[in-house]
């Protein structure tokens, strides 16, 4: 069969699929999504394009089908991709219905794939206007790939200081033995074949607003017609003495992952922060570094974030892989030898062997080339934005790890959140209004932290949560907890548990409110809330 045929399969009679259902079934050997909504059926690739999620086993709701793992949202109607952090839409395939029988035609090519790219528009000369996207990270990207597919012909420009395209950066911590083209979210011959310009080893060192050009290092410049400021952030520095020695780590980028991986085999390790980076670097060294400490001020790993019962699971976890802990510690001093690292002092004037060390401790915006401008930016250096990524700067945009944006579950108060999805989505929403197509972001924060083989979701924004309900149990490793605050949820956290957290995403997102009460009486074990 050549991949342009064209097949045609009965897949299940009519009555076999309620409304509101997903079913996977065959067609010429390649498995396909059928849906039932309002009478009406739809047919999708059955995985989704992010990282391959069953999405038979997916939420459902409306014209929305949600990936059970990441929270990857698609139109059944058209494929198209709603909500990140897939790239890809899903292909969608003729269906029929005859006499009670269900029929699905598709061309075997579209069937082998299971994920689609998005018309782009084409690069047109004539069209001089300049769009100039600064960073390399899944912001700029999705920004430029949106501005293909919304009609724009002009020039765009994706500059970062990075020698790579554009990669998956929540990898790094993960799986540690990977090389940088392992994990590029899109290919350098992609980008090309798009009109979209790379420009590698290309770092900002300031901004002309009034004339709006971008100065580079080593001399050069550009002018922009609109701008996107997606330069991400940078780990936090430790302001210790001896932070400068050899062989003190920040995990940045595939090279940093690898030079881990190499200096703490069979070797000791020290890690300063049990932040999500820490303790997927510390799961993932766990079977190869001789022995792991980890440092941290908090009680309990993720305590900000996922709070002191999940927190307390992860140390459990971690510990029975002989990872020790040294919590409500701080460190003190990192002493050298022959100029590498060799040892980490607490100030409780215990002393670790450290042959490496990886910091963990918060991300700083990298916004420090727009001193002296009057882009307006909180007091850690995030630039402000609107729902729009909006500046104070006319044809200036901000989005991703930089900014600090409103955030609807906080009641529009601005936030910083540095999650690969929201940074994707404001990549979007900046190119729609880049091109004057007034829209707004609208989106549920949506993460994922992945150790030792197992994943904790969340969705939401759980900041300044005041309550939380426990479902399932913490000791046999399978749990949902529901954040609130002011009586109502406004995040959710899971272990072993999927699909529940995006049905908690989509749910959120609809605007629908969830109470203690409602959340108390929740059955783990039933999709439905």
């Amino acid at each position: 069969m050549d991949c342009n045929d064209t097949v045609t399969a009965e897949v299940c009679r009519e009555d076999d699929i309620g409304d509101g259902e997903l079913c996977e079934v065959m067609v010429a050997g390649y498995p396909v999504l059928l849906v039932r909504d309002k009478m009406e059926f739809s047919a999708l690739g059955s995985r989704c394009p992010h990282y391959g999620a069953p999405l038979s086993k997916g939420v459902l709701r409306g014209h929305r089908l949600r990936c059970p793992w990441h929270g990857s949202c698609f139109n059944i109607k058209t494929g198209d991709i709603e909500e990140y952090p897939s790239l890809d839409c899903l292909p969608c395939f003729k269906v029929t219905v005859e006499d009670g029988k269900v029929f699905v035609t598709a061309k075997k090519k579209d069937l082998e794939s299971s994920l689609r790219v998005k018309d782009m528009s084409k690069r047109c000369l004539l069209n001089r206007n300049t769009m100039l996207l600064l960073g390399g990270g899944v912001a700029a990207l999705t920004c430029a790939e949106t501005l293909r597919q919304e009609g724009f012909t002009g020039r765009i420009i994706m500059a970062t200081k990075e020698k790579h395209a554009p990669y998956d950066k929540s990898k790094l911590s993960k799986e540690m033995n990977l090389k940088a083209e392992d994990i590029y979210l899109r290919k350098p011959e992609f980008l090309c074949a798009h009109g979209i310009e790379l420009w590698t080893e290309k770092e900002a060192v300031s901004v002309d607003f009034q004339k709006q050009k971008v100065h580079f290092m080593y001399g050069s410049s550009q002018k922009y017609n609109q701008l996107l400021i997606a330069t991400g952030g940078h780990s936090s520095f430790l302001k210790v003495p001896g932070a400068d020695l050899q062989n003190v780590c920040h995990l940045q980028t595939p090279e940093d992952a690898s030079k881990v991986l190499e200096l703490a085999s069979g070797k000791n390790l020290v890690i300063v922060g049990a932040s999500f980076i820490g303790m997927e670097t510390a799961a993932f060294l766990s079977d190869k570094a001789a022995a792991i400490s980890v440092v941290e001020k908090q009680e309990f790993p993720f305590q900000k974030t996922l709070g002191p019962q999940v927190g307390g699971v992860v140390l459990k976890m971690l510990q029975s892989k002989g990872v020790k802990f040294y919590m409500k510690k701080e460190l003190h001093e990192l002493k050298g030898k022959d100029g590498k690292v060799a040892e980490a002092i607490l100030a409780s004037g215990e002393k670790l062997p450290a042959d490496v060390v990886v910091v963990g401790i918060g991300v700083t915006p990298n916004s420090a080339f727009l001193k002296g401008t009057t882009i307006a930016k909180d007091n850690s250096g995030a630039i402000l934005v609107d729902l729009r990524m909006q500046t104070n700067i006319p044809n200036v945009f901000a989005a991703g790890d930089v900014v600090s944006f409103p955030v609807a579950l906080l009641n529009g108060d601005h936030s910083s959140i540095h999650h690969q999805q929201v940074a994707e989505a404001h990549g979007s929403i900046a190119a729609f209004n880049m091109l004057k197509k007034q829209k707004e972001l609208h989106t549920v924060p949506f993460f994922w932290t992945t150790m030792l083989g197992r994943s904790i979701h969340y969705a939401g924004c759980g900041k300044g949560y005041t309550d939380t309900v426990l479902k399932g149990s913490l000791e046999e490793q399978k749990f949902l907890i529901f954040y609130l605050k002011d009586g109502l949820v406004t995040a959710a956290a899971s272990l072993n548990c999927d699909p529940v957290v995006s049905l908690i995403a989509e749910v959120l997102y609809l605007g629908e409110k969830i109470s203690k009460e409602e959340a108390e009486a929740y059955d783990i074990n039933n999709i439905c809330l």
